[in-house]
């Protein structure tokens, strides 16, 4: 009987501790909120047809969201002090239009249905919606999040990915949420578009070894153009394409780019000169249903990273300020 008791006691703590997942569902707002799905997608297509920027800024504030905290809208908080995510040194290049679409997005939501859908629900459809508004694969998104009550700066540092990253340490930031290798360099395809600054790879050009300068894993022509995008004390906000052959279109060209190599950043490249991985980009530079497949996969999974569902948390009625 004590046996019985005990095994019932560990099922409610597994299952407390699996909630999170367990009440995510793609049907969470069919009686309360029947046209969500809609009125996103509208306000996002809206947004996307007066800038390209909504593409890869919706998309990497998805990524930065849900690698801190969870993805629970915890960095779309604005400050009076300045301590928010938002304000981390690694969130300073996030793009406005990221966030303004969301906020966009909610507002017309919450014409409709005041108080019901959560922030981190509608970032997550901006984000699929974006993809498909590049050209990309679509998916069902999975629905039910609740908004977060914490957002520190202080929180951000060594969470996200860093441009000089090695394969092992790509790895080891993305098991801390669950994704394997295979899903880490799905979802490193998302650099098929969007932009970086200069400052993020310019040791690749100037200062790489003693040795050699320049990164000799970079594409002697690739080098030579990007240094002259980016010549040494180059404006800062100076932003070059990571992707230089397909910038605007959701693609698999990123991988071809690394067999090419024409990866931007360190973290992008080394996919292709590791061993380990070498294998899935050359899948998928010429299989573009793989590739698609796979990135399904990852941002369902990175979309259930760290969520608050149930009594935890809120539903934002301003996505930049917590309700209280």
């Amino acid at each position: 009987m004590e046996a019985i008791r005990r095994g019932l006691v560990w099922l409610l703590v597994f299952m407390i501790l699996q909630r999170g997942e367990a009440q995510l569902s793609e049907n969470f707002y069919s009686n309360t909120c029947p046209n969500l799905e809609s009125i996103v997608k509208q306000e996002v297509s809206t947004k996307f047809s007066q800038t390209f920027v909504t593409i890869p800024a919706t998309l990497r504030l998805f990524f930065h969201d849900c690698f801190v905290e969870g993805c629970d809208a915890s960095v779309m908080i604005s400050s009076p002090n300045g301590d928010a995510e938002k304000d981390a040194q690694d969130n300073l290049s996030l793009a406005g239009d990221g966030f303004d679409t969301v906020i966009k997005a909610k507002q017309a939501v919450e014409r409709q249905c005041p108080g019901i859908v959560s922030c981190a629900d509608i970032l997550a459809l901006a984000a699929r919606d974006v993809v498909v508004l590049a050209g990309g694969p679509s998916w069902e998104v999975e629905l039910g999040r609740r908004d977060g009550l914490v957002s520190k700066a202080s929180n951000v540092a060594g969470n996200l990915p860093e441009p000089d990253f090695n394969r092992v340490q790509l790895n080891t930031m993305f098991a801390r949420h669950n994704l394997t290798q295979l899903d880490m360099i799905a979802l490193s395809g998302a650099h098929t578009v969007g932009f970086s600054h200069c400052n993020r790879f310019a040791n690749r050009l100037y200062s790489f070894s003693s040795s050699s300068p320049v990164d000799p894993t970079l594409d002697p022509n690739y080098a030579q153009e990007l240094m002259q995008a980016c010549p040494r004390n180059v404006d800062p906000s100076i932003a070059i394409n990571m992707d230089p052959e397909t910038p605007q279109t959701f693609d698999n060209v990123y991988y071809q780019n690394l067999v090419a190599g024409k990866g931007l950043f360190t973290s992008d490249e080394v996919l292709f000169t590791d061993p380990a991985s070498e294998p899935t980009v050359n899948d998928f530079a010429t299989n573009p249903g793989n590739f698609n497949g796979a990135f399904i996969t990852a941002m369902r999974k990175l979309g259930r990273v760290g969520v608050k569902t149930g009594k935890n948390g809120e539903i934002r009625i301003d996505c930049t300020a917590f309700n209280s």
